[in-house]
């Protein structure tokens, strides 16, 4: 059975919106990867405005530290 994408569970409403995240650029990268993931609690599930954002990630592709550091470049 696949979920309804406009399924509202009670944990929603305490994901972190990712816009509210703020990382500092000047500190090292492993300080900014420490710094969202203090922040954004779950990186696999957040909140962007009004949507919810489940990531997942291929068993054999790049792991979701790889994908952070990109990101925070």
């Amino acid at each position: 059975m696949n979920p309804n994408p406009s399924e509202q569970h009670p944990e929603d409403e305490t994901l972190v919106d990712i816009r509210d995240v703020s990382v500092d650029p000047s500190l090292p990268r492993e300080e900014r990867i420490a710094s969202f993931v203090k922040q954004i609690g779950n990186p696999y599930r957040f909140r962007c405005g009004d949507f919810i954002v489940n990531a997942s990630f291929p068993e054999k592709g790049p792991s979701i530290e790889d994908c952070l550091r990109g990101i925070l470049r």
